[in-house]
């Protein structure tokens, strides 16, 4: 048994809280909201994320960082990449003994260009860290939570850390393989989010099955080209984190990406729609990281291009896939090293 925080009381924070207890670790999620803790700990629900669930007895909540962050021996960070640096410094001012941190968000910071892992190591001291690892993959956790069979990876440049956390969380229905290219499972994952919404925006235009599936196959290009460009392994991308995850979030009702997308081709506003949705629309912030990881590595990305102008540059949508039908010829070998 080991003692674990998982930091985020989102759906799928929750959900890996829910893995964690029936796997029979002591298990402890934070929330910032005290209602949410007694909700969890009082009629073991969490009805704000995955309505109609009833979570295991043993797992418990607090609202108390400092609680959360003494209790536990592996930390699972699981808030939205726009908090996760905020996050990481309220724990360097708490924490006092080294802890293994475990992230799950899907997301690179626009600006300064940094994967989650490292923004963890920025701000939370090397004394502090055992290891960090990134747990990533095809997985809505509205399918965990009902014990669907389902499929990830543990990426780490320490194995046996990433063995650790394949231990935590293996069990008959939830299974973990481990990776040594921790920049490819980043990247497959937050990437992934940038064409779930490409795919959702398709869907909503009405253009059907064959838009999209050109848009995950190009997608995939994509993905592949800027990764490998930046020192990532390809084999990763047809991997879990990297052709699986992608193939999940552009083709499932359960994806929030898809359902922005989706309602942006329907004609609302992103500002309509992040209101209306309520949660994080991670793939909103991680276009704008993605077109500007493009610029900066010299690497062909029509589609991220394309959604980019269409979220900040206001081109409409039906614009920007014109222009991208309407681009000169070229040979589909190229697609996963030049451009599409």
């Amino acid at each position: 048994m080991e003692k674990v925080s998982v930091i985020g009381a989102g759906s799928w924070g929750t959900a890996l809280g829910f893995v964690l207890a029936e796997n029979g670790h002591d298990s402890l999620i934070w929330t910032r909201r005290s209602e949410q803790a007694c909700e969890i700990n009082d009629q073991h629900r969490n009805n704000h994320y995955l309505p109609d669930v009833l979570l295991p007895e043993n797992l418990t909540s607090t609202s108390d960082l400092a609680r959360a962050i003494q209790h536990a021996n592996v930390i699972i960070l699981a808030v939205p990449t726009i908090a996760m640096r905020e996050t990481c410094q309220n724990i360097q001012a708490l924490i006092t003994e080294p802890k293994v941190f475990v992230h799950v968000s899907k997301g690179i910071e626009p600006d300064s260009l940094k994967r989650i892992s490292e923004i963890i190591e920025e701000e939370i001291e090397d004394s502090l860290r055992d290891a960090v690892v990134v747990l990533s993959g095809p997985s809505h956790a509205e399918e965990v939570v009902l014990r669907h069979p389902t499929t990830v990876a543990a990426a780490s440049y320490d194995i046996e850390a990433a063995e650790r956390v394949q231990d935590l969380f293996m069990n008959n229905y939830f299974r973990v393989y481990t990776n040594s290219d921790v920049m490819g499972v980043e990247l497959g994952g937050a990437l992934k989010n940038v064409i779930a919404l490409a795919a959702g925006l398709s869907d909503g235009l009405g253009y059907g099955d064959n838009a999209k599936a050109a848009l995950i196959t190009r997608g995939l290009a994509e993905i592949t080209r800027l990764g490998v460009r930046m020192g990532a392994k390809q084999q990763t991308f047809s991997g879990l984190a990297g052709l699986g995850d992608l193939v999940v979030t552009c083709t499932s009702v359960h994806s929030r990406n898809w359902k922005a997308g989706n309602r942006l081709g329907k004609g609302q506003s992103l500002e309509q729609v992040t209101e209306e949705m309520g949660m994080v629309i991670e793939g909103v912030r991680t276009t704008k990281a993605a077109y500007q990881l493009a610029k900066h590595f010299e690497v062909n990305m029509p589609l991220t291009e394309a959604l980019y102008s269409i979220l900040f540059g206001e081109v409409p949508a039906k614009e920007a896939v014109d222009q991208l039908m309407n681009r000169g010829k070229r040979q589909e070998i190229d697609m996963f090293f030049d451009g599409i």
